[in-house]
């Protein structure tokens, strides 16, 4: 029989604990107020603009204690962790947070016995190395979005999740209704309310550029080396070490991804491909098609347009839905009204994307956002990065995962690493 630790009661959920005889327990999280044998120790890595998002709801929750904090930024680790520590005076449920300790190097973190799960919440170069390392030593996962810098690295993190039975949270809040009503929108699509599914105009950024930043002085409390990691040495700059590093390719996928992972993941929701994808990825060409299109095996078409990146419009032989941050519409008006019926399908519902992970801890269960959700989500944000940065026209393997009949694409699909970084 497994030892019970206070690890092992968290797994096992109160219908395991019953099932070895024990007294079923109704958790004091239930009631309001999150017993010590049921809070969850969790760490973080990154406190950044997203970073500090995290930190924001975690550090109000009964159910968790953060017992380590990491961020290569020593004066901003610093604060971080004094704010943690100071949670602990104001909140009794929080005492736990006094013992917080403070990190440069997540490594040295993740060793730690005493930690159930981490966020990783860094800029996304940083997202498959720490994910990986994080599975194998044994602990839960929520990684922001897009899950990876790579198609390659995507696949990896899966291998590495499943391989160690980790639970992995996608960092894609708007399958839990976070920013608006998208698995309203997904379902009324999915079971088919504006006809057969024709094209998909999806709103986003801008695909990312080389990096061109001067070199600037660096401050003495920043550890420059670790934040730049696998990616090709630069000199410091401000802008690349606060939350500007976005618009460029050696650390990201630019606009186009930022947003792209939050609505291109709803549009495989809305079409039923969270283990699939497109199967053509055609280039800009001009005014006739200004940016890229992707198209799947059954005819639908997948664009990506300008805007104002808050949502997607799905165009139907019976209708046209569109769902965003500012709401969900749908011509004819009726079709948005629509109830469902006892046959139609009922997408995972999850009010609460960090509550829905710490559940899964829990339960062992799959989040809303599984990595293997988040990996594909990520790999069509770059399958449009190549696209764009080829210009051509590519086919796509989503099962083997491969471009067909071109390896210069296939060249893009990992990265060569600094050393003495691997997977």
């Amino acid at each position: 029989m497994e030892k019970l630790t206070r690890r092992a009661l968290l797994r096992t959920g109160a219908a395991g604990v019953a099932a070895l005889g024990f007294p079923s327990i109704v958790p004091s999280c239930v009631l309001g107020a999150a017993a010590p044998s049921n809070r969850i120790n969790i760490a973080q890595i990154g406190f950044g603009w997203i970073g500090g998002s995290h930190i924001d709801t975690l550090l109000n929750r009964t159910d968790v204690r953060y017992v380590a904090a990491c961020d290569v930024n020593g004066k901003l680790l610093a604060e971080v962790r004094q704010r943690i520590v100071a949670k602990a005076t104001e909140d009794p449920a929080k005492a736990g947070n006094a013992d917080c300790a403070a990190y440069g190097d997540f490594r040295e973190m993740l060793a730690r016995d005493d930690l159930d799960a981490v966020v990783i919440a860094t800029p996304d170069h940083w997202h498959a190395p720490i994910s990986i390392c994080a599975a194998q030593a044994g602990k839960d996962i929520y990684c922001e979005k897009p899950m990876t810098l790579t198609i390659h690295e995507a696949r990896m993190v899966v291998n590495a999740v499943r391989r160690y039975n980790r639970v992995f949270q996608t960092g894609s809040q708007q399958r839990s209704n976070v920013f608006g009503p998208f698995r309203r929108g997904a379902e009324l699509v999915r079971n088919g309310r504006i006809g057969k599914v024709i094209s998909i105009d999806v709103s986003t950024g801008d695909p990312p550029i080389p990096c061109d930043l001067p070199a600037e002085p660096q401050p003495a409390d920043f550890d420059w080396d670790m934040w730049v990691g696998q990616t090709p040495w630069r000199p410091y700059h401000s802008k690349l070490a606060s939350i500007n590093w976005r618009p460029y390719r050696e650390y990201c996928g630019g606009g186009f991804a930022d947003m792209g992972a939050h609505h291109f993941d709803i549009a495989q929701w809305a079409l039923g491909t969270d283990d699939s994808g497109p199967v053509k990825v055609y280039p800009p060409d001009g005014d006739k098609r200004p940016h890229v299109s992707f198209e799947y095996a059954n005819g639908v078409v997948m664009n990506h347009v300008g805007g104002n990146c808050l949502g997607l419009t799905f165009h139907g032989s019976e209708g046209t839905l569109y769902v965003g941050r500012d709401g969900l519409w749908t011509k004819p008006e009726p079709i948005a009204q629509a109830t469902m019926g006892p046959n139609d399908v009922r997408l995972y519902e999850s009010n609460d994307h960090h509550g829905n992970w710490l559940d899964c801890i829990r339960s062992r269960r799959r989040c809303i956002a599984d990595v293997e959700i988040g990996a594909r989500s990520a790999t069509i944000c770059h399958l449009g990065n190549i696209a764009y940065e080829l210009r051509q026209e590519l086919a796509w393997d989503p099962v083997r995962e491969q471009f067909v009949g071109n390896e210069e694409a296939n060249k893009l699909l990992s990265r060569s690493m600094r050393s003495p970084w691997r997977l």
